[in-house]
């Protein structure tokens, strides 16, 4: 015995690592899947019982709120009913006036135009108030009342009826048969009945207000409450009537007594097994509270029999694929640990010759993959400066192209090829051709890499191409007027900084008007050493509260928008030139808005710490966005914003703000 044990751990000693780790791992993931088959085989039925029970629990619990809720609203519908003025007037004083003056009354127009927008809901089919004096029902032959009010003699005869007429109730909800054929066709095959009262002229009648809705949205709850083939769930009321079924076939054959149900509930809602027809089943019952209902599950010993044989089969054939699986991953995660301690001492050889290069980083992080980090991690730190020389110029140009893409509203591009493809589809070839080629000017002019600024010459085009687009869309309502010295046109000037505001003017100045036309001026003049150009319309203006948030980026416009392209606007002029440059408005409600524009007239625009700056600015601004995301993480915002190292990110973070990301992101958000 002991030489049989010496050979086994010497031919286990003699294997190679790989052969080891794949033994290991087959050994440990193979006995438990044998272990728990072999106990539990002869448990299974019980175990496909028991799952199938809970799932029934579970769906049930779930199920009777929502038909909990459906009575809740068909009861809900009365009350609004009920509630409104002319119903008040009819049932709950005294009525002197005649029918037909009433029907004439601003409360009974009221009461119509209500009752027309409630039997349009969903779940509601109609609605019928039901009179006893059928000759004064007949003046209301002429009026929108016709339609909400009947006769008592068009549902005498019917089982809700006998019901009302022979016992004290005072509402009732009706399954389909308790209700006559023609309410059925016309109205609904279920409804709620309330029995009121009608003092007219010093004389009681009886009424009855009765809503009437759908059985189907019941049966759907119904049959979505199964999960088991042969199963049925239904719901019966107090008189021991089917009020609504999955399957009424199926229903009749398991029926339960509403006396029976009673007796067999328990506070658990716990499945109780019967035999029906020598048949055994399981039940299970749930209460509706508001009517007095039960809904009645009741599934089957048949089909979970064949539900236990499907499932044996269907668990050996995934043992089968999971003996498979299991071989292929454990062969697979004892090559991935060989290789990787193979592929280190490869590295490490090279060092030897000189060679610094880091390896990929590991997908797993154990042992060998720590050890892999700290590799990579020497050899990034030796390649660092290199790095972040060039790794600085490629953020820059990002950067810079990132903060005026932003500022591009990507629903005017959106919106001008909906009416390039308009007019192609009209046949209008020579507009086509205009608005495409104006188009492409329009982004040439603004996605160009090469610099961020432009001329004032430049700009004036840049605004005039998107003025002319946007008449193509609006009908030549806006006129443009552009009166810059010829002197004034060679200044350089940041890209897009007319664009956002001559949008902000159309968009939520001149479209907001009743007659959506205007104009739009812009000029420009020398003022000491500095370059102001100023914009003008005739749109409705700004309201004052909306005038002081405009420029803090917490603005909203009129339909909607933030105004974030004016913010960045500012906030780019302030950055390059200071804080006395920027953007200046000026409105009066009802008669137009004024943004004046200033700038230095200088032919140097910046150095490259202001624009370092301004690419520093353009990133928070763009973490400060992302903070408010909850799943977005600081890693990650950092990487969003451009930042090659997360503690650069949170120290200039703490530089400008004063305060951590951590602390910012708890304190105000």
């Amino acid at each position: 015995m002991k030489t049989c044990y010496r050979r086994l751990r010497q031919f286990y000693g003699d294997l190679s690592l790989q052969s080891k780790f794949t033994l290991a791992l087959m050994v440990t993931v193979t006995v438990p899947v044998l272990m728990i088959g072999i106990f539990f085989y002869n448990r299974l039925y019980d175990m496909v019982v028991s799952y199938t029970i809970r799932q029934e629990q579970d769906a049930s619990a779930k199920t009777s709120p929502m038909i909990e809720d459906m009575v809740q609203e068909i009861m809900d519908t009365y009350t609004g009913i009920s509630d409104q003025p002319f119903f008040q007037t009819l049932f709950h004083q005294p009525v002197n006036s005649t029918l037909s003056e009433l029907a004439e009354s601003p409360e009974a127009e009221k009461f119509v135009q209500y009752l027309n927008e409630t039997v349009s809901k969903e779940n509601i089919s109609d609605f019928r108030i039901y009179l006893d004096f059928p000759e004064d029902m007949q003046r209301l032959a002429d009026s929108p009342m016709e339609e909400y009010f009947a006769s008592i003699q068009d549902i005498r005869g019917t089982y809700w009826h006998g019901i009302f007429q022979g016992s004290n109730i005072t509402e009732l909800f009706c399954p389909s048969f308790y209700l006559g054929t023609q309410e059925q066709k016309q109205y609904g095959d279920m409804a709620y009945i309330r029995q009121l009262s009608l003092y007219y002229q010093g004389q009681p009648y009886r009424a009855y207000a009765a809503v009437y809705y759908s059985s189907e949205p019941l049966k759907d709850v119904l049959s979505k409450n199964l999960s088991l083939d042969g199963s049925v769930s239904y719901i019966i009321n107090e008189r021991n009537a089917l009020v609504a079924s999955s399957n009424n076939s199926l229903s009749g054959i398991y029926w339960l007594n509403y006396e029976d149900i009673e007796k067999s509930v328990m506070s658990s809602n716990n499945f109780i097994e019967r035999t029906i027809l020598d048949n055994k089943i399981y039940a299970g019952f749930y209460r509706i509270s508001q009517p007095g209902w039960f809904m009645v599950t009741v599934l089957p010993s048949r089909p979970l029999l064949n539900q236990s044989g499907l499932l044996m089969l269907q668990y050996v054939l995934f043992y089968i694929l999971f003996l498979l699986l299991a071989l292929f991953l454990a062969n697979s995660l004892a090559r991935s640990i060989t290789n990787r301690i193979s592929s280190v001492i490869r590295q490490m050889s090279q060092v030897r010759k000189g060679s610094l290069l880091p390896m990929d980083s590991p997908i797993y992080h154990d042992e060998v993959g720590d050890l892999i980090d700290t590799y990579n991690y020497m050899t990034r730190k030796m390649d660092k400066l290199i790095a972040d020389q060039g790794k600085a110029a490629e953020d820059l140009r990002i950067a810079e192209f990132n903060s005026l893409q932003a500022q591009i509203n990507p629903h005017f591009l959106y919106n001008t090829m909906d009416m390039i493809n308009w007019l192609a589809q009209q046949g209008r070839n020579a507009e086509v051709i205009d608005a495409v080629q104006n188009l492409s000017r329009f982004y040439k002019l603004t996605l160009s890499r090469k610099q961020s600024i432009s001329t004032i010459a430049q700009e004036e085009a840049h605004v005039s191409i998107y003025v002319h687009l946007q008449n193509m869309r609006f009908h030549d309502s806006i006129s443009f007027v552009s009166d810059i010295p010829d002197e004034l046109m060679d200044y350089p000037i940041p890209k897009l900084t007319l664009q956002p505001v001559i949008e902000n003017a159309i968009l939520h100045g001149i479209l907001e008007t009743e007659n959506k036309s205007g104009t739009i001026v812009l000029t420009g003049w020398m003022e000491n050493e500095d370059i102001v150009l100023l914009i003008s319309d005739d749109g409705v203006g700004i309201p004052p509260e909306k005038l002081k948030t405009i420029l803090t980026g917490n603005g909203t416009g009129s339909s909607g928008g933030n105004h974030i392209a004016v913010y960045n606007t500012h906030r780019r002029l302030q950055i390059l030139y200071g804080s006395e440059y920027g953007l200046t408005y000026s409105s009066e409600p009802g008669k137009g808005t004024e943004v004046q524009i200033r700038l230095p007239a200088r032919k140097e625009y910046e150095s490259p710490f202001v624009y370092q700056t301004l690419v520093s600015e353009i990133r928070l601004d763009r973490a400060l966005q992302l903070l408010a995301k909850p799943e977005m993480n600081l890693y990650q915002i950092a990487e969003e914003c451009g930042y090659t190292d997360a503690e650069n990110f949170f120290e200039e973070f703490q530089r400008r703000f004063q305060i951590s990301p951590t602390e910012y992101r708890k304190r105000f958000l």
